[in-house]
């Protein structure tokens, strides 16, 4: 079932047909455009379908992209900023999206807190360069990883949501030393 909505998904996605990256000033102006239409479209559809999960800015050039991204599980979000930056081989390459704070508490993440996308949404990049773009890149490869991630980290007890976990440890520490 999730497998047939990220397909339907990526069918309402426009395909890119610019090939060039940051290093190609005029071709890299025109995919940019290119990438910010299939955003924009993305998230309409998401927000029309009440499934609304991300947000997403860049520098002036394009070339580092920087927002927040959240998944709801059992009724309660869990948010996470999210960054990356676009490969000097960009679109040959995909980018590699970060999420800093869960750096190091799965196995699928590579040092810094990017995430492993490797096995799955790689190969399917590579299959369709220079077509898929950052839309793509976000429907198939950050929602797919964190529809898997975050229900596991969550049973596992490495993440806490905000409203159960405590705030710090200066309440704790305070009831300690007055004997409550």
């Amino acid at each position: 079932m999730a497998e047939e909505a990220a397909r339907r998904a990526v069918a309402e996605l426009p395909l890119l047909r610019t090939a060039a990256g940051p290093r190609d000033r005029e071709g890299w102006a025109a995919r940019l455009k290119e990438e910010y239409r299939a955003l924009i479209q993305y998230v309409e559809n998401n927000k029309r379908a009440d499934n609304d999960w991300f947000r997403l800015e860049s520098n002036a050039e394009g070339t580092r992209w920087f927002g927040r991204c959240w998944y709801v599980h059992e009724l309660l979000k869990y948010e996470f900023a999210i960054e990356f930056d676009i490969p000097v081989t960009y679109p040959a390459t995909a980018p590699e999206i970060a999420i800093p704070e869960l750096d190091g508490k799965t196995a699928k993440m590579y040092r810094g807190g990017k995430i492993c996308l490797s096995d799955h949404f790689k190969p399917l990049w590579a299959r369709n360069v220079p077509k898929f773009g950052l839309a793509h890149l976000m429907a198939l490869g950050l929602g797919p990883w964190l529809a898997v991630e975050i229900p596991d980290l969550v049973a596992k007890g490495i993440i806490q949501h905000k409203e159960k976990a405590p705030a710090d440890g200066t309440l704790q520490l305070a009831a300690c030393r007055w004997g409550l």
